[in-house]
């Protein structure tokens, strides 16, 4: 595994920051601490882990399902979000679900508001981060430093300052044995892992480029209430403003970015050049946000990666990753790859493959088995990418990946609290600096 993020971060905050291959000594040593940690928690409460859910929107819901599911020695023990009916809706699936028997939460344990994290947090033994990405880095770090296992979804952080709070909090993580697994839930779906083996092996050649695209249609949107207040509506709609989300490209291209950075064994790109913009989504309900991006990152080795990530209705789709290489091409969402030579590979193989069940199960296996998963490495690096390129394109200009890392723009308003709220206008390349 790769170990530095960024050498002029490193310089800036403190030599060795970011040490992640730490986290195989931290494992050995703590494995002992994991364990009775369990036993711990597991004698106080009749032999169960409690279970803990900060935001409730689909995601959190359908990963605390999974977390349920991948051990039966567990209970979902309390839940926060920023709104109660947001906790009600997904306590009500979640009590449909398969492991409704070990839904045991009541009134006292359901949080509301800002600092609803840090009670659920304080209660339980794993928690799962799922809340708009703005407010992952305080999350992770508060659940890092209270010892909690943790499932953390994706993205992590919305700029750089959120990037190196992530940095600090993944480093501390490694060097206190805490099990943390990312929600870039492609690492963990065994079919795509054995096509970028195949590719890591030499089956593609020597790369030359990587093709990536998610080209989608629109998503939810939830309307305006006369009795929100500004900060209400965002956060209720949080996916359209770009303190929040991040915008789409870090949002939900991170996952074919992820991708890409696999393919490169997470090497970093040395630079990002992007454009972008609103074409389709130009009513002010879709906040500050673009509805398209295109990048191009490049590698120090000469190997371009090409991006394409939009949100049109009405307009063709496609999702998939090429990797074209000196001895053939891989499709990697199709899991196949062709050489030069006539010769081919497809996954065939029918074992059931969930990729959100598998990060679960791994999480689980590992919290039992009294070893140690951290994932932080390459989800703060593909963090990065998707942030670079969003700079780029954001302000018109090249960006390096030092550059991304260090940029001191924050994105979090100056108060967080429920009232009003001014929202910066759709960024015009050029026209400011936004990194």
């Amino acid at each position: 595994m790769s170990t530095d993020v960024g050498k002029a971060h490193l310089e800036t905050t403190r030599r060795d920051f970011m040490r992640y291959s730490s986290a195989a000594l931290a494992a050995a040593a703590f494995a002992g601490t994991a364990a009775t940690k369990v036993a711990r928690a597991a004698a106080a409460n009749d032999g169960k882990l409690r279970l803990g859910l900060i935001g409730c929107g689909g995601r959190g819901t359908g990963a605390m399902r999974n977390a349920l599911l991948a051990d039966s020695n567990t209970i979902l023990y309390a839940m926060g979000d920023m709104f109660s009916d947001m906790v009600d809706d997904s306590l009500e699936k979640l009590k449909k679900s398969e492991a409704a028997d070990r839904v045991t939460v009541d009134d006292k344990r359901k949080f509301t508001g800002f600092d609803a994290y840090q009670k659920v947090i304080e209660c339980c033994d794993m928690v799962v981060l799922a809340t708009p990405p703005a407010f992952r880095p305080a999350h992770l770090r508060a659940a890092v430093e209270a010892g909690r296992y943790i499932f953390c979804e994706k993205p992590v952080a919305v700029d750089g300052p959120g990037i190196r709070h992530v940095i600090e909090s993944c480093d501390l993580a490694a060097k206190n044995g805490v099990v943390l697994v990312s929600g870039l839930c492609y690492r963990y779906e065994n079919k795509k892992r054995e096509t970028i083996k195949r590719i890591h092996e030499g089956a593609v050649g020597d790369i030359i480029s990587i093709e990536t695209v998610y080209n989608t249609s629109g998503l939810w949107h939830k309307g305006r209430k006369d009795n929100w207040t500004e900060m209400e509506y965002e956060l209720r709609n949080w996916l359209y403003f770009d303190w929040l989300s991040g915008d789409h490209i870090v949002e939900q291209h991170i996952h074919s970015l992820d991708k890409m950075m696999w393919v490169m064994n997470d090497t970093p790109p040395l630079k990002a050049t992007a454009s972008g913009g609103r074409t389709v989504r130009t009513d002010a309900k879709y906040g500050n946000i673009y509805d398209h991006f295109n990048t191009v990152f490049e590698w120090e080795s000469g190997v371009r990666g090409f991006s394409s990530c939009r949100q049109w209705e009405n307009a063709v789709t496609a999702v998939y990753d090429n990797v074209y290489g000196t001895k053939g091409v891989a499709k990697v969402q199709e899991h196949a790859i062709s050489g030069r030579d006539g010769s081919s590979w497809k996954w065939e193989s029918a074992e059931k493959d969930d990729m959100y069940q598998n990060e679960l199960n791994a999480l689980f296996s590992a919290i039992r088995k009294g070893e140690v998963i951290n994932n932080g490495d390459y989800m703060v690096k593909s963090n990065l990418a998707a942030i670079m390129a969003r700079m780029s394109a954001y302000s018109g200009q090249t960006v390096t990946w030092d550059q991304a890392l260090n940029s001191e723009l924050s994105y979090l308003p100056e108060k967080l609290e429920l009232g009003d709220l001014a929202t910066r206008p759709a960024p015009v390349p050029g026209a400011a600096k936004y990194f």
